[in-house]
């Protein structure tokens, strides 16, 4: 998917394949084994990773995910979304993601530790405020970046809160954070409704994946004056024709943790929700959500990606052919990276910013791109993630051409 989406805008872009080939592969990638003591004494050995996508910008920035089915190609390929998204986004960064092969339902807290804290110290050698910036993925959180951080800091002798981002507020993470991807996704969407004017005082929303992600969308929106009509989790959906009660649905969540019994709306399958119809569709849960056997049937009139690639190449030529504008996700979920962003700076000159500070900067950052976005995709009569990714894969080789070949 990465690959097919990097040669679609290299021909745009006439690019030749002495710029293309070098952005078709990481600069170095790292293998290593993480043998680690269990609780019940035993050893076990897991597999970890850690890629450098592009480096022309600055360091590395990209997250660390645990997953039983993580690996080299996987991470490789978040590691070139994440270049495509701090450059599009201008930040001072390159793409880097790093994971490793286990299930963390079956370790306990402890084993956890040791396994991350062991995997920090055989990347060590790539890794540094300077050279590459993790933060939380898949299974990982801030506890995950907290033991990162101190293991980076006892090995070089003093504490480093820029090795990560996403840590915990009492050791240097930033306000805001928990929040941003979220709120990024949902200024993304109302950036599209003003653009494309919808008509209506309320648009509709149907959110995939009630989440950390999605229910800070629903939530938003909501104050906003969108109407959500669906949403849903990993076991299912909810649709309400007249709009969902977020409030007393929340209420039923807190109480029984789950959705299901919920009365004020009716049951509906994940896929029967992405075909409801709707004014945007904000897919937040897990990737290839949208494929060539669901997306003729789309009904929404916008659809924005709050989750990384939910949306498969052959999808997208479907929707671009039924003129479905789609906010991409090298976008739309851009501010986690970003709020990143400010956490690092914020570590590096040891100032902490108010939350009015962060959502303020974040909004002219994302407002900005979006507009440029916007602009591109008008003028080249192209869709937006060919705009998107064209910005930010020209900013990445204007940086290789002004930096030059070394020897």
């Amino acid at each position: 998917m990465a690959q097919e989406r990097l040669s679609r805008v290299a021909e745009q872009l006439k690019l030749g394949s002495d710029v293309l080939e070098p952005l078709r592969n990481p600069k170095r990638a790292l293998t290593v084994v993480i043998p680690v003591r269990l609780d019940n004494g035993t050893v076990q050995t897991f597999l970890g990773y850690r890629v450098h996508h592009d480096l022309a910008l600055g360091p590395g920035k990209g997250g660390v995910r645990y997953h039983p089915q993580v690996n080299l190609g996987q991470v490789a390929a978040m590691a070139m979304l994440m270049t495509w998204k701090c450059s599009l986004m201008n930040l001072p960064f390159g793409g880097a993601h790093g994971g490793i092969r286990l299930d963390t339902s079956k370790l306990s807290n402890g084993e956890l530790e040791r396994v991350t804290r062991r995997y920090v110290s055989e990347i060590i050698e790539l890794i540094g405020p300077d050279q590459d910036i993790a933060g939380p993925d898949l299974n990982t959180n801030e506890q995950t970046m907290a033991w990162m951080m101190d293991t980076y800091s006892v090995n070089v002798g003093h504490t480093v809160p820029s090795i990560v981002t996403g840590k915990p507020k009492s050791i240097g993470g930033s306000l805001g954070l928990s929040e941003a991807t979220g709120y990024g996704v949902a200024l993304c969407a109302r950036q599209a409704v003003k653009h494309f004017g919808l008509a209506g005082n309320s648009p509709t929303v149907i959110i995939q994946g009630l989440g950390t992600v999605g229910s800070v969308v629903a939530r938003i929106l909501h104050e906003n004056g969108f109407t959500v009509l669906g949403v849903s989790d990993a076991k299912g959906g909810l649709y309400n024709a007249n709009g969902l009660d977020l409030n007393s649905l929340t209420t039923h969540i807190s109480r029984t943790n789950s959705m299901t019994g919920f009365s004020k709306a009716e049951a509906v399958t994940n896929e029967q929700l992405l075909e409801m119809k709707c004014d945007i569709l904000a897919p937040c849960a897990v990737s290839n959500q949208i494929h060539k056997d669901n997306a003729d049937r789309l009904k929404c009139k916008i659809l924005v990606e709050g989750a990384n690639a939910p949306t498969t190449p052959e999808a997208d030529r479907i929707l671009e052919s039924k003129g479905l504008p789609i906010m991409p996700d090298i976008l739309a979920n851009a501010s986690s990276v970003t709020v990143g962003y400010f956490e690092w700076v914020q570590g590096l000159i040891r100032l902490l910013w108010s939350e009015e500070e962060i959502f303020a900067r974040l909004d002219r950052s994302i407002i900005e791109i979006c507009d440029r976005v916007f602009a591109l995709a008008d003028k080249e009569k192209i869709s937006l993630r060919d705009a998107a990714m064209r910005l930010a894969v020209q900013r990445v080789v204007e940086a290789r051409r002004l930096r030059g070949l070394y020897p």
